[in-house]
């Protein structure tokens, strides 16, 4: 493969919901442009895109795959991303490192959930869209309802540049109305005849024709003068103003593709290699300080590694894009967030699982290397004199969350290694060893992308483990202010230990003033602040610790102690064992022995005074309560509705956007556990959710009840 230049490359993502036939795209695409000399299939589990165990074994894409096509003396990089929203990730790396979007529709379902959802990401990254109506000779192919839901969607922006002559088993033909010709296909579809457009269909070619001059030259002030004057653009006219439009976002140009019989795809990809700006044309990176990078091949090397994998009998593949200068075979970089030196022994432009070797890559390419030492996704590579460093890939939040461990104890250790290793493919994975709960937190997407876990560390690390809820990370907290003393005392042959604490405990808001006069049982205590502590609480809100002991009955060198007893409490309420939080403690009196006083006696005292005052503070649990977004198609919104609130939802608005509903709510994460199956059973997977915590809140009266209960039943069992 020859070196491309940076104004000879274009980066493009393949996206679309599961089932519009991104795979088998992709398959045409390599098949046409020369990478495989025959078409594989989804059903055989012969593509190059979906070449894993886990995606031949369930017949869907897990994995974003790379791959290039050279074309008319362009080196078209695609990147093919993953379908379902539980591989969401996929894609999100993809449109970071591309420049034009390949939105693939299936033309039985028009604009599905996944569309829109997608959609978004190129929104949020100002990505060029082209949409691409796949299967239209399935029966139930409907080309003109899914123009009128893009437009329903996207308005005057969507602008078809080919329609079918007609859809289902007789599909054969598309006329194309930038080329005004009319494309028809053998039954083995590849190189069409190229005819004129027959007389029947000429008045609906010149008026979709008439559209698409006029969404051109409204991207263009020089070629909107020229069509005033003229009244048309010629071609390369056209070609101009739909590029100027695409990296603008002014329209959304629409294709269209039989994929399975490899019809349109040469086509689609003359459009890609003519009119999709260079990556040298779109928007420049931006570094970690602020600094613009531009794609030049003679500016300083540096490459951002977005994706990896673990291949068998390779090891890490690590994929990258050349965001400046140029990157050779032997090359010694320096990794910008590791600190380590790496060789570039090999160099890699990959269709899938194969990589053909090259001696160079310049700035916008995009390929892959091997057996590097320390290098994570994530990371830059920086030739001599260059400290770039890039973080531009934020990944959504997780959606559902499962405690894990192996069926062996024995094997927690390898666990851990595996789904470490596994995060690095799969950056929404998120990873946790939770102290509190004592539990592997696995969160991901939804519970396909958990499954989809489970099933790779059984099948490929050969390690059976299982899955289980997740215990709640509750808080303890009190809601009105109590007393309490307690004094340590023991005496054992030598030195004995003795220590005295009297303390009030109460709920500690930000900003509340100062302690003054309480009253308990009758009787005044007034406070003398001396020193005030607060302890901002690794899990959560605040510990206030304030010294009003006066009269030196405590030394001063024993109130670390006492402070220390308390937060030993705080670690392990005493309604569930769980983490207590939000409180301000006074220590304003006590006793100390001049022989048998030392800091465990007060340590002791501190801690045990401590928890008898936060029973008689109106102890009450709280619960984490996320802030959850739901997208739903309006026909199910009432049972949407209907479920959230049977979860304890508070629902906080909502407002339509397009044939959808967005729904806005509260709800405690306890109840969000099969939340997104439960989603995805009463919508038929045609709705998506988003969460995010917001805040600890009260548990309801009978909850607390129930928490308490089972609490006590787990203690009386220990």
């Amino acid at each position: 493969m020859k070196v491309y230049q940076t104004n000879e490359i274009k980066n493009i993502s393949i996206l679309g919901s599961s089932g519009s036939g991104k795979t088998t795209l992709a398959e045409a695409m390599l098949y046409e442009g020369g990478v495989i000399k025959r078409r594989g299939n989804v059903e055989s589990g012969n593509t190059v895109s979906d070449y894993f165990p886990v995606e031949k074994e369930y017949g869907y894409s897990v994995f974003s795959t790379v791959f290039s096509v050279e074309w008319q003396g362009r080196k078209l990089n695609f990147i093919d991303c993953p379908g379902s929203d539980d591989f969401i990730g996929g894609a999100v790396s993809a449109l970071n490192v591309t420049d034009t979007a390949l939105m693939v529709l299936n033309a039985q379902y028009g604009v599905e959930v996944g569309t829109i959802n997608q959609f978004r990401y190129t929104e949020q990254f100002h990505k060029p869209v082209i949409f691409v109506v796949n299967q239209l000779d399935n029966d139930k192919a409907d080309y003109d309802g899914t123009i009128a839901q893009l437009r329903d969607q996207w308005g005057s922006k969507i602008v078809p540049i080919q329609y079918p002559v007609s859809t289902g088993a007789s599909f054969n033909a598309v006329v194309d109305v930038l080329k005004m010709k009319m494309y028809r296909w053998k039954p083995e579809g590849g190189v069409p005849d190229v005819l004129e457009i027959p007389a029947e269909e000429m008045d609906k070619a010149m008026e979709l024709h008439k559209a698409l001059v006029e969404a051109a030259a409204e991207n263009d002030d020089v070629l909107m003068e020229k069509f005033f004057e003229e009244g048309t653009l010629s071609e390369d006219d056209m070609r101009a103003g739909i590029r100027a439009g695409l990296v603008t976002r002014g329209m959304f140009p629409v294709f269209c593709v039989c994929a399975g019989r490899d019809m349109c795809v040469r086509r689609t990809l003359e459009f890609l290699g003519n009119v999709v700006p260079c990556t040298d044309k779109m928007p420049r990176p931006v570094t970690t300080t602020g600094i613009e990078v531009t794609p030049e091949s003679d500016g300083s090397t540096s490459l951002f590694f977005f994706k990896t994998t673990v291949e068998p009998h390779i090891g890490q593949v690590s994929y990258f894009k050349v965001i400046s200068g140029k990157v050779k075979e032997g090359d010694d970089l320096v990794n910008a967030d590791r600190g380590s030196k790496e060789r570039i022994a090999q160099l890699f432009s990959v269709a899938g699982q194969t990589r053909n070797a090259v001696t160079e890559m310049v700035a916008g390419d995009i390929g892959a290397t091997v057996k590097l030492k320390d290098v994570r996704r994530g990371n830059t590579l920086n030739g001599k004199g260059c400290d770039y460093r890039f973080d531009f890939i934020k990944y959504p939040d997780p959606k559902y969350r499962r405690a894990i461990k192996p069926q062996n104890e024995a094997d927690a250790e390898k666990m851990m290694e595996i789904l470490m290793r596994m995060r690095e493919e799969d950056p929404t994975w998120v990873i946790e060893q939770s102290k509190e709960l004592k539990q592997t937190i696995v969160s991901g997407q939804g519970e396909f992308h958990l499954r989809t876990l489970k099933w790779r560390i059984e099948n490929n690390d050969k390690l059976p483990i299982e899955f289980f809820e997740p215990k709640i990370p509750y808080r303890e907290t009190i809601t009105k202010a109590a007393r309490a003393d307690y004094r340590h005392k023991k005496q054992s042959g030598g030195a004995g230990q003795f220590g005295e604490v009297h303390l009030i405990i109460e709920p500690y808001y930000e900003g509340m003033p100062a302690p003054d006069t309480y009253r308990f049982g009758g009787q005044e205590y007034k406070i003398s602040v001396r020193d005030t502590q607060t302890v901002e609480l690794e899990w959560g809100g605040k510990l206030v610790f304030v010294n009003s002991i006066v009269g030196g009955a405590i030394d001063a060198r024993f109130l670390p102690a006492i402070l220390k007893g308390i937060m030993g409490r705080m670690e392990q309420g005493p309604l569930t064992g769980s983490y207590a939080r939000d409180v301000r403690i006074i220590v304003y009196d006590g006793k100390m022995h001049p022989v048998d006083s030392n800091e465990i006696s007060f340590m002791l005292a501190g801690r045990n005074a401590f928890s008898t005052a936060f029973k008689e503070a109106g102890p009450k649990i709280l619960e984490p309560v996320y802030d959850v977004e739901v997208s739903v198609p309006s026909d199910y919104l009432g049972d949407v509705m209907s479920d959230l609130q049977g979860r304890r939802a508070l629902i906080m608005g909502m407002n339509s956007e397009k044939g959808y509903e967005k729904l806005l709510a509260k709800v405690p994460l306890k109840e969000m556990s099969t939340y997104s199956t439960s989603l995805s059973s009463i919508t038929g997977g045609r709705a998506s959710f988003t969460m995010k915590f917001a805040s600890y809140e009260l548990v309801p009266s009978d909850v607390q009840e129930k928490l308490l209960k089972a609490y006590e039943a787990t203690q009386s069992e220990d």
